[in-house]
């Protein structure tokens, strides 16, 4: 992003004064359902909001800012590629502003209907230019510095709840879903421009970038390559079947016409996304815990079909002289097909503290296409509350994330292939291991700050280089 500060504070600023909000990412919860921290908007709490905004108005006007200050020191580094972390010392800052808007056509809670426009700009860069790193140290950073900070349309769609019983119960209103009551049993359908992780793969403990971990294989699921362009958006059709203690969903996206590309490719026949995601809202402990102790746990699938490379491929017409590197783009096909799949489970163990994991696995052969370079994840960490000290809604976190790529994908690197995110000429493997901690500190009404720091072993999943410790500082307001 090529963007002075104080021009980025001034639309940010602009943003404030048009309205409030909070959430990146979010969906409907019932009073049945735990309602995760970013899928509550900050209107339901006024000491969370800089302005408030009431939920009784057909309108949601609401905004956001977020900036991240990151640095490391220098750390080994005997050699550097194209894509690698670079060894000296560096710092970088992001700047995320978003406008929230909604409007309610139909207000009726058995047929409640939305419209949604969200817009956004996105300034400044990440350390390394946001390569060298499959689990790279900032969700905010588009990966294209090159797109510039002028403002964008993020998130436009049509949200449609059809009621399937009688019995209502209360929600939180997100800047996704405006209803306050909704039926029990109920069909939501979402249409338009979105995020795939506003809707599957969420996780009340590591979903939120701007109030919770920062790295993007601890919020998201790192082998979950889900259908984006380089911003982390995609044209789709979302569809949920939600009752009281289960949700299935399904969804339908547009994917890029090139690894980590800007454009999407229309044609459905030869190029999509299709994600399947089933949650279970039941305490994972049982009686272990307190009767009332809440936990859930989400299973996701996906098929992606993609103009995607082999990375085998690449590496025998290496090894035959045939290319003088490794090049996956020179053996990419129309509709090849990379799959994998997930699981997401947090359980409540105190009032105060919370635990979560998520395992991922996918096949590995094909080009990591859409989100980040990883064939296969686990992670484990919790979060704490500030009760303890009497500072009830700050967190205290604490999660360690172990990444990993497949054979071929170890071959490709080593001989000199280069990924859209990774690549430094050559590979001694060894899973890429992150742990990262934070504690975020309310200041006031809706203005938060946070100290993170995350410890990266094998960067680019290379022992020949780090181990580094990437610091930040992070100030989030939600207006």
């Amino acid at each position: 992003m090529h963007t002075s500060t104080p021009k980025f504070l001034g639309l940010c600023l602009s943003l404030a004064l048009m309205a409030p909000t909070r959430p990146v990412l979010a969906q409907q919860t019932t009073s049945q359902v735990p309602a995760p921290e970013i899928k509550v908007p900050a209107s339901t709490d006024p000491r969370l909001t800089i302005l408030p905004h009431p939920d009784s108005s057909r309108f949601l006007v609401s905004g956001q800012a977020n900036i991240i200050f990151q640095a490391h020191a220098p750390f080994h580094s005997p050699y550097e590629g194209i894509n690698s972390l670079v060894g000296h010392g560096e710092y970088k800052t992001s700047l995320l502003g978003t406008l929230f808007l909604g409007a309610q056509l139909n207000k009726s809670p058995q047929a409640n209907t939305d419209v949604i426009l969200d817009i956004e700009s996105s300034g400044g860069r990440g350390i390394s230019q946001a390569l060298g790193l499959a689990g790279f140290t900032n969700l905010d950073v588009v990966r294209n510095p090159n797109l510039g900070s002028a403002p964008y349309i993020g998130r436009v769609q049509l949200h449609q709840t059809i009621g399937l019983s009688s019995k209502l119960v209360d929600a939180s209103r997100t800047p996704f879903s405006l209803a306050t009551q909704v039926p029990e049993r109920r069909i939501e359908l979402h249409i338009g421009k979105m995020s795939l992780p506003d809707f599957l793969d969420i996780n009340t403990i590591g979903t939120d970038s701007h109030l919770q971990f920062l790295n993007w294989t601890i919020d998201n699921n790192g082998a979950w390559d889900y259908a984006a362009d380089t911003r982390g958006y995609t044209y789709a059709a979302v569809a949920e079947f939600i009752d009281k203690n289960w949700t299935a969903r399904y969804a339908l996206a547009a994917m890029p016409t090139v690894a980590n590309g800007i454009d999407l490719d229309w044609d459905l026949r030869r190029a999509s996304g299709q994600n399947f995601e089933f949650e279970l809202r039941h305490s994972l402990l049982g009686h272990l815990v307190s009767s009332d102790s809440k936990g859930t746990i989400r299973a996701i699938g996906y098929v992606n079909h993609a103009h995607m490379g082999s990375y085998r491929e690449a590496v025998n017409a290496y090894l035959a002289g045939t290319d003088p590197t490794p090049d996956i783009v020179a053996h990419e096909h129309f509709s090849a097909v990379k799959y994998g799949f997930g699981l997401n489970a947090e359980q409540e163990l105190t009032p105060d503290l919370r635990v979560f994991g998520r395992f991922g696995w996918n096949e590995g052969q094909h080009e990591s296409f859409a989100y980040t370079e990883v064939d296969q994840t686990i992670e484990l960490g919790g979060d704490y509350s500030g009760h303890a000290w009497s500072r009830p809604i700050d967190k205290l976190g604490l999660t360690f994330v172990s990444n990993a790529i497949k054979r071929d994908h170890q071959n490709y690197l080593r001989y000199g292939g280069l990924g859209f995110l990774i690549g430094d000429g050559k590979l001694n493997y060894a899973r890429e291991d992150i742990l990262e901690g934070y504690y975020n500190l309310h200041i006031w009404r809706g203005v938060y700050y946070a100290l993170d720091a995350q410890y990266i072993s094998h960067p680019g999943y290379n022992q020949d280089r780090g181990p580094v410790l990437v610091e930040s500082v992070r100030m989030h307001v939600d207006f």
